[in-house]
């Protein structure tokens, strides 16, 4: 079973609850798991991305702003896809659109930059995002298989009744005494059976109790005839650390990053309660960062220096020790050795509200960097994802005192590849973008 909902929507078994309060009707059975995870989640995991809530007398699980799927032990799989503020004609065209732009966001997160690049056809068929995953992991390995495995030396211990490599004189002693006919030996045979080819191989077994997509599960079928000599990992840590990928093992590189991502358990946050499930789960924060970090470094002259999470100020001393570290998202080194600070917001602003919607906190954060790291002179920018109410700066700037200027800037998330921020036309960042 597969449910879609979007960020902080609502998950309930109750049918009633589904049509009064608009949430995503998922089993009693898969409820009750995500109640006992949201019950037993300490601070450092699963309460960051589920919260357990009653509304109207209806129990509700409510997702944060975490994106991608949760498993549960019963077999369902919920995906959880971000707010873009795009409004679709549909709710189908809605997810398909968010799901796609999660996707073209993700090809900029760290190991999930061997997402494919062309959506189109995933967007075509509505493929849900588990299955996408997947599709191109078994893609990946299928082109593998196309160019061939690669086999190595791998050392063997036996006991045949003929000499080959090494005798081992301890064990031939030991064994063979009276089997005077047979030898004890060492020797290096050529192999598939390698770390990397085992480590494809434990993977793909893996995803024979998640996949439920019917063109996967046939390529899974073939791929795994295709490793039947290949026996799985005993250590994946172990295979891991032995792990070499040399030029020879160029075609390798694809398949092994997804092979990580997928025994590890797609991603670090993992969700555990009585029984335990896997998920695959990004903090919408992070992702939207390393995608206007993307996009922002790519549109830049080539004078202009761009850093992610500086780290060189803190806010205060204490006996004579930095404590407090300030981490800006994005500092901009411009050609005259002058710097913007920039810090990316995944939440989705309203002007009429008071003070924009803007956090009180937020400017403060703000306020900070540009006294440490601007020396109180200067430009900072909080960039915001544009919706329909959204689409240009707001229009004055917030001005922390003459010379320290603060701008709220939309940042266009564009499905054809035309993402961008929308700068303010007096601003200095204005002149350094291509």
């Amino acid at each position: 079973m597969h449910t879609t909902v979007f960020e902080y929507g609502y998950l309930s078994f109750d049918k009633l609850a589904c049509d009064e309060l608009g949430a995503q009707l998922i089993s009693k059975s898969a409820f009750e798991y995500l109640k006992e995870v949201c019950l037993n989640a300490d601070e450092s995991e699963t309460s960051k991305c589920l919260d357990l809530m009653k509304r109207y007398g209806h129990e509700l699980i409510q997702v944060k702003n975490y994106v991608g799927v949760l498993f549960t032990p019963t077999g369902e799989h919920i995906e959880v896809l971000p707010k873009t503020g795009r409004k679709a004609a549909d709710r189908e065209t809605a997810i398909s659109e968010s799901r796609q732009m999660l996707l073209i966001m993700l090809q900029h997160l760290g190991s999930f930059r061997y997402v494919a690049s062309d959506q189109a056809s995933i967007a075509s068929k509505k493929m849900p995002l588990l299955e996408v995953f997947i599709k191109q992991f078994l893609q990946s390995v299928n082109r593998l298989v196309k160019r061939g495995l690669k086999s190595d030396y791998v050392t063997q211990v036996d006991n045949l009744n003929y000499q080959k490599g090494k005798l081992l004189v301890a064990q031939q002693l030991r064994h063979n005494l009276v089997n005077k006919h047979k030898f004890y030996i060492e020797y290096d045979e050529y192999l598939i059976n390698r770390p990397a080819n085992r480590l494809i191989a434990t993977a793909l077994n893996k995803l024979v109790a998640y996949t439920r997509s019917p063109s996967n599960q046939r390529l899974l079928r073939e791929l795994q005839f295709a490793f039947a000599d290949v026996p799985l990992s005993k250590s994946v840590k172990q295979d891991l650390s032995a792990l070499k990928l040399n030029r020879s093992m160029l075609d390798y590189h694809v398949p092994i990053a997804w092979a990580k991502l997928i025994l590890a358990g797609f991603s670090p946050l993992s969700m555990k309660g009585e029984s335990s499930a896997l998920s695959l789960l990004f903090p919408m924060e992070a992702v939207f960062e390393s995608y206007v970090a993307s996009v922002l470094r790519s549109s830049l002259t080539e004078n202009v220096e761009l850093t992610t999470q500086a780290r060189s100020k803190h806010l205060v001393k204490h006996n004579g020790k930095t404590q407090f570290q300030l981490m800006p998202d994005l500092l901009m080194t411009l050609p005259d050795k002058s710097q913007v600070v920039l810090d990316t917001k995944w939440k989705l602003l309203d002007l009429e509200a008071h003070n924009y919607g803007i956090s009180q906190s937020d400017m403060y954060q703000m306020f900070a960097y540009g006294h440490k790291y601007l020396k109180g002179s200067g430009e900072l920018y909080l960039i915001y994802p544009a919706h329909e109410s959204f689409t240009k700066p707001i229009e004055h700037s917030f001005d922390f005192s003459d010379d320290l200027r603060l701008w709220v800037v939309p940042f266009t998330c564009d499905l054809r590849g035309n993402s961008c921020v929308v700068w303010p036309d007096t601003c200095m960042c204005s002149h350094v973008v291509l």
